[in-house]
């Protein structure tokens, strides 16, 4: 009707184009107002923070400042509105220098006084991440509303700056602190892990009669979990209940949840049973992966089995619980269950199936698996990508695998499909490739390694024998990255030392660790002890050995064979009556490295 009305009319003014123009950008027609905008014969500051709004509001930054730039060239003055849009439009656009040159701009034109823009600014700098000079044009502010207060506290919380934000939060005056307010403290408490200064803001807020929103009862109670914090989840379930918060769908499954993560199976099934609203799919999922991460797989399926509809998380859940419970004929099985029921697999499905094939080694069906992604028009992401490349080093064509390495390499954006090609190489004895591949990562400053990344790096560096350049990378994990080694990070270090032969100092690596050694790591010493012949430090990682495992078949073979090489052929009487005795066998071989 307005696009008849104004085309009927024969002498348009601006306003009316104006009053066009803004129609279509609250309609999202940005090609239609961007059309009529052009039209115009004599544009006004209306005109242009029309179009700069409608940008903002989707944001389109470049767009935004395109037009601004035009409005500047035509000698036609913003004001505050105009530039608070075009601020909103380029937050998280162009780093902190464009936000200081956008902040001079605002000085300069005498709009920074206006509270509108100044927040803006402020967002934009938390945005960028500099909190000071955020904090800074804070402090200068004339004037300040609650969304200013917000803002700041916002970025607070964001940066994990708690102790800031909770002095900020104490300043505002109460009577205006509003839900927000309240909703960025508790975030700032959840992100660090103080899960009671959370529950008591969160009680706080209840008291306030402020009304709670479910995505911040999920995300409490989804701590919870994630820290296995029993006692403060239980207290919050009772709050929850107390307050009628327990309504929503989503609620309930995080609360199935939190028990199942906490190993409360038991507490996750009667929450689930309460629900008396006819068990929604959120809460049978939630159970559903409750009894995978509780190994009741069995449960889990009859679950799955009774369940009348289905969503692509249910089918997920269950194919990544057999993947992960080494049984991947039955995830591949499920798989094409899924398919031939109708529903479209997603990136975190070809996740497990990948991992599932890997598990198998049955390259001719990873393929086909490859080829579906592209036939389906599934995108790959971090995750996904790491999983092919996994799956073609585990089936044995590691070709494979560096093709579609090299495919995505400069588009990932975590450490993933990095750390799969490292360790599949470093598998495969390609050690100096995998070693190659690392230091391009390391010069790729955006991609932040993990303790995974030197598991890959350590044993390439056991396969190559390049003993200083593994103390070298592990010693650079704790300092240059601020990784604690983990004790597969450990046993690589004794197996390296060990296939040098310089057991002692293996033997001393162990002694020193933070952790309790296993059976693997004083197995792996064990043998280098028997490779080069020391009986002493042989001997003592055997006892080792057999106080952490006294039926350890293997241990006393390499210890008897040990005394063997040394020609003290009573110890190995000894030995092996010890083993007749105790009807040892010899366990199955197996690395604990990778």
């Amino acid at each position: 009707m307005a696009e008849r009305l104004f085309a009927t009319c024969s002498n348009l003014d601006p306003v009316s184009y104006n009053i066009m123009i803004s129609g279509y950008v609250k309609s999202a027609r940005f090609d239609e107002a961007r059309n009529l905008f052009d039209q115009m014969h004599k544009r006004s500051c209306v005109s242009y923070t029309t179009m700069i709004m409608g940008f903002a509001s989707k944001g389109y930054g470049k767009e935004a400042i395109g037009v601004f730039q035009g409005m500047r060239n035509e000698g036609i003055l913003p004001n505050e509105v105009t530039l608070a849009s075009l601020v909103s439009a380029c937050s998280g656009f162009g780093g902190i220098s464009f936000c200081r040159m956008l902040h001079g701009l605002a000085v300069k034109m005498l709009l920074d006084e206006f509270v509108i823009v100044s927040t803006n600014l402020l967002h934009m700098y938390c945005a960028c991440g500099s909190l000071r000079d955020g904090r800074d044009l804070f402090n200068e502010m004339p004037e300040r509303n609650i969304v200013s207060w917000n803002v700041m506290l916002n970025g607070y919380a964001k940066a994990g700056a708690v102790e800031l934000a909770r002095q900020l939060f104490e300043k505002i005056p109460i009577k205006e602190k509003d839900i927000v307010s309240w909703g960025s403290m508790v975030d700032a408490y959840v992100q660090v892990g103080w899960l009671s200064e959370a529950l008591i803001t969160f009680s706080a807020m209840l008291r306030e009669r402020l009304e709670v929103s479910d995505v911040m009862i999920v995300d409490l109670v989804s701590a919870c979990a994630r820290l296995g914090a029993v006692q403060e989840g239980l207290l919050l379930h009772s709050r929850i209940v107390k307050a009628g918060l327990d309504r929503y769908d989503i609620v309930q499954a995080a609360i199935i949840h939190f028990y199942a993560a906490c190993g409360r199976i038991d507490l996750a099934y009667l929450q689930f049973e309460a629900d008396l609203k006819d068990h929604h799919l959120p809460s049978r999922n939630a159970l559903i992966v409750g009894f995978i991460r509780n190994g009741m797989i069995e449960q889990a399926r009859q679950l799955f089995a009774e369940m009348h509809e289905r969503d692509v998380s249910s089918w997920n859940s269950m194919i990544a619980g057999y993947a992960q419970n080494e049984q991947p004929k039955m995830a591949l099985n499920l798989f094409h269950e899924m398919i031939a029921s109708g529903l479209q697999p997603n990136q975190i499905t070809m996740t497990s199936v990948f991992s599932a094939i890997a598990s198998l080694g049955i390259l001719n069906e990873g393929r086909l698996a490859h080829e579906f992604l592209g036939n389906n028009s599934i995108p790959l992401n971090d995750n996904l990508s790491a999983a092919i490349i996994d799956m073609y080093a585990k089936c044995g064509s590691i070709s494979a695998a560096l093709e579609v390495f090299y495919q995505v390499r400069d588009k990932a954006s975590t450490v993933s499909p990095w750390n799969a090609i490292i360790c599949g190489l470093a598998m495969h004895g390609h050690a100096n490739l995998s070693l190659e591949i690392y230091s391009d990562l390391e010069r790729r400053h955006h991609v932040k390694q993990n303790s995974v990344t030197f598991i890959g790096v350590l044993t390439a560096c056991c396969h190559c024998g390049l003993v200083e350049a593994g103390e070298m990378y592990f010693k650079s994990m704790k300092n240059v990255y601020n990784i604690d080694p983990g004790i597969k990070h450990y046993g690589c270090m004794v197996d390296l030392l060990g296939r040098a032969g310089r057991v002692e100092e293996a033997e001393k690596m162990i002694r020193s660790m933070p952790m309790q050694a296993d059976v693997v790591i004083w197995g792996t010493l064990l043998a280098a002890c028997r490779t080069h012949g020391n009986v002493e430090v042989g001997e003592k990682a055997a006892e080792n050995l057999a106080r952490l495992e006294p039926d350890h078949g293997g241990g006393k073979v390499l210890l008897s064979n040990l005394y063997a090489d040394a020609g003290r052929w009573d110890d190995v009487l000894c030995v092996r009556r010890i083993m007749r005795s105790q009807r040892m066998k010899k366990s199955p071989g197996y690395s604990g490295v990778v």
